[in-house]
């Protein structure tokens, strides 16, 4: 089987729901944001203060377009949206999911979006950021899954379904 990536809002659950998905697969697990630190050598914050947003957009384009691997769920930052690049080369290598949070839902989990190293312009707020992303998530996705008013388990249920899984072994 192909790979799983997983897109949405910062707070959606990518890493977590990612991470439970893989172990119930038997998948790999690989978090994009992590990548981008390790290669850089930083925190996603401080590579977005030291050299702007449009430079941190540049760089997350440029790993997620490298990704090179079989067989696992791939959590990436919610600004990943934006790299033409990646994107095309991820829906060569997988199944896009785009798992669907409320504003109001995200903004209740969300701290500092700052902190967070979310990729958000100066003076920008989570209703405009959600407003502009919206429309590219439902762009790329392959499958979309809402959130509302699901626990873990029914999220994961949900994805397994979509992907017709359930019929599969997947131990």
């Amino acid at each position: 089987m192909n790979n799983i990536i997983l897109i949405g809002m910062p707070g959606c659950g990518k890493s977590t729901i990612g991470v439970v998905l893989a172990k119930n697969l038997g998948f790999r697990f690989i978090d994009s944001d992590l990548l981008i630190q390790e290669r850089e050598h930083r925190l996603l914050h401080e590579i977005i203060t030291q050299d702007g947003l449009e430079a941190f957009n540049q760089i997350e384009n440029q790993v997620n377009a490298s990704i090179e691997t079989t067989s696992s769920i791939i959590a990436t930052g919610g600004s990943v949206i934006y790299g033409q690049e990646a994107m095309q080369h991820l829906k060569e290598i997988g199944t896009i999911i785009y798992l669907r949070l409320p504003e109001n839902l995200l903004e209740e989990r969300l701290g500092d979006l700052n902190q967070r190293g979310v990729s958000i312009k100066a003076g920008q707020t989570l209703h405009s950021l959600y407003k502009e992303r919206i429309p590219l998530y439902e762009k790329y996705a392959d499958i979309t899954i809402d959130e509302e008013n699901k626990n873990l388990e029914e999220t994961l249920q949900s994805i397994v379904d979509s992907l017709e899984l359930n019929s599969e072994d997947t131990e």
